[in-house]
């Protein structure tokens, strides 16, 4: 059954028959709208044109109108293209009755494969014919897998149907709950399929597995194969529950459709169309701010109603939560995290499932309750305290909402009063050759451009009392904080964006944390560590997701400057920037672009005192290696 919230299994095996039966097809453009829809042209005989959308984690079915193209090409649909456009499409199949689809492409003497994840948050992934994986709109790690290149995607699996009467015996009777619940769950077909499998079987929909016997299991397993049999050739509906493949027992259709796709693009709202920016009006710095204070007001109220609905699903779920701190808590006194870690992953048992991650450094978990949000619980604090924290969350988003407010009211007290630009060309500090930025409250961040610089950085410049940064991908910058910082949030950006990430037009990624004591040169027995390259030992930090993006501005007091590095440290600090992107544009092009934005935005008399310091050679300094687009 398709809702708004996403395509399910048994959906996606429709579908996907419906796609397979349109073979051979070839692989035509490919549009990205927004971070999370896609549209894909695919070419077929006799001049056959048929238009493909795909919103990760909710849907993937033909349209018979993709949005407009946007006018800028995203790095992550560029990077698609660049491997797979005029490719032949070998197969469309589906990863067991998983929400995922996997296509195989075949391109000259390589192929390829486009995994669409409708899961969760939804992902799509590139990988090479033997599932290693070369590249994903998203890149993250998990407990139980990896979505980074380099590592294998687990693209294998059974659907219910493939097994054999007693390996769907011995699964279903495992189960350990009524059949119904068994079929939803354990077999993934979902709670009103599965009823309707139990009404085919003739059996009670409340059955214990358990006890059950053959006279009794066979009806449903012969039920379940035909009923996913018959998803190969639907009979589309839309009913008051959602979009089915098959019209359902009982349920009165409002409307019917020759294909699921045009089921399913008549239920989901229609895509909007790419907004492109106007930038014909160039705002105010008070209406700049006012802006930012208003969507900020809108973050605080987000904040404030998540934290509530947090506490109340600890609350809501107080014999689940109160076991998890009872059982780790006494477990983290007599076994190590990592053990605690291995004895989850490797466990059956409901409680151990609820552990989507662990946090050693913290003592805190991360569970999944089958709720709206997922809850941290720290182990060593009381049930009572662990709600208290989101309801001091709550509370502190509260104070700047109110803050936000009279900041609102009261307006900026003075106006700028334009003049002519005075300062003196910014002095040559001893960092500047390498990348380089200041964190908003005044700490230097310095990053290596090369494999010589990343080792002077930590053989010569590295302290004690810095930080060590590094992108989770091979062949990123050193990148070292200069002492303590409030911000490390924008150094982490930093690390990010100045890194091979970048070029791959990934739109996030992950970056290691850790102090100058864990850096080595010195490899164990029988390893070699290339030039430019360090060991981490012992625990580190990782920040998750880290969004790529930098600004590159005119700074006009105290000094003149052209500077680079994250929004939040550039922006206020500069007259006028323009953000980056990974997209299109090679270092020297969009150096060239910026150069012209910039320029655009002053006024003509200002320009000449500008000339020394603001010229194509600064402005790609701070531009990150490889492709870019302009925000």
């Amino acid at each position: 059954m398709a809702t708004l919230q996403g395509m399910s299994g048994t959906d996606v095996r429709a579908e996907v028959a419906e796609l397979s039966a349109l073979l051979p097809l070839w692989i035509g453009k490919i549009y990205q709208y927004d971070t999370a829809s896609f549209g894909f042209r695919l070419n077929g005989e006799e001049k056959a044109r048929h238009l493909l959308f795909v919103e990760k984690g909710v849907r993937a079915h033909l349209t018979a109108e993709l949005p407009p193209a946007p006018k800028n090409p995203s790095g992550f649909s560029m990077y698609l293209r660049k491997y797979i456009e005029g490719g032949k499409v070998l197969s469309i199949e589906q990863k067991g009755i998983e929400r995922v689809i996997i296509i195989s492409i075949g391109k000259g003497p390589q192929e390829y494969k486009l995994i669409i994840e409708l899961f969760d948050e939804g992902n799509l992934i590139f990988t090479d014919k033997d599932f290693k994986i070369i590249n994903a709109l998203s890149q993250k790690r998990f407990r139980d897998r990896e979505i980074v290149a380099g590592a294998l995607y687990d693209g294998l699996a059974k659907s219910p149907e493939e097994l054999s009467y007693e390996e769907f015996k011995e699964k279903i009777s495992a189960a350990d709950s009524d059949v119904v619940r068994a079929l939803a769950t354990t077999f993934m077909l979902g709670g009103l399929n599965a009823e309707e499998i139990c009404a085919e079987a003739g059996v009670s929909k409340s059955m214990p597995t358990a006890y059950a016997e053959d006279a009794q299991l066979r009806p449903v397993y012969d039920a379940m194969c035909a009923w996913i049999s018959r998803l190969a050739s639907p009979k589309p509906v839309i009913d008051a529950k959602g979009a089915f493949p098959r019209p359902a027992p009982g349920r009165e259709p409002t409307a019917q459709f020759a294909t699921f796709s045009q089921a399913l693009d008549a239920f989901y709202p229609k895509p909007e169309p790419v907004q492109e920016v106007e930038k014909e009006k160039r705002l105010s710095r008070e209406e700049r701010i006012r802006k930012q204070q208003e969507a900020a007001i809108v973050s605080f109220d987000k904040k404030i109603a998540e934290a509530n609905e947090i506490a109340e699903i600890i609350y809501g779920h107080y014999g689940e939560v109160q076991e998890t701190i009872d059982v780790l808590s006494a477990a983290s006194k007599k076994m190590s995290w990592q053990d605690i870690g291995k004895v989850l992953k490797g466990s059956d048992l409901p409680a151990a499932k609820r552990v989507v991650s662990i946090n050693p450094e913290k003592a805190s978990v991360v569970l999944d309750l089958g709720e709206k949000h997922k809850v941290t619980i720290f182990v060593h604090e009381s049930l009572e305290a662990n709600a208290g924290r989101y309801s001091q969350t709550a509370k502190k988003f509260r104070a700047k909402k109110a803050g936000a407010y009279r900041a609102m009211e009261a307006g900026i007290k003075h106006a700028e009063k334009k003049k002519t630009v005075t300062a003196g060309k910014m002095k040559a500090k001893w960092y500047h050759r390498f990348r380089w930025m200041e964190t908003t409250d005044g700490t230097v961040v310095i990053g290596g451009r090369n494999a010589d610089q990343n080792e002077e950085l930590v053989k010569k410049y590295m302290e004690g009392k810095d930080t060590f940064l590094h992108a989770d991908v091979f062949g990123a910058s050193v990148i070292i904080v200069k002492g303590k910082t409030e911000k490390m949030e924008e150094a982490v950006q930093f690390a990010a964006s100045y890194s091979r990430m970048w070029s791959s037009g990934a739109a996030s990624g992950d970056v290691i944390e850790a102090a100058p004591s864990q850096v080595s040169k010195t490899p164990e027995s029988g390893e070699y560590v290339a030039h430019g390259s360090f060991i981490i030992r012992g625990e580190r930090k990782i920040h998750k997701d880290v969004p790529l993006e930098v600004a590159i501005g005119i700074m006009t007091e105290p000094v003149l400057a052209v500077i680079g590095g994250v929004p939040e440290a550039v922006e206020p600090k500069t007259k006028v920037s323009v953000r980056l992107r990974p997209g299109t544009f090679e270092g020297n092009d969009i150096a060239k672009k910026v150069l012209r934005k910039l320029k655009e935005a002053i006024p003509e008399s200002e320009q000449k005192a500008l000339k020394g310091v603001l010229n194509t050679e600064a402005v790609a300094a701070f531009v990150p290696p490889g492709g870019s687009d302009i925000v």
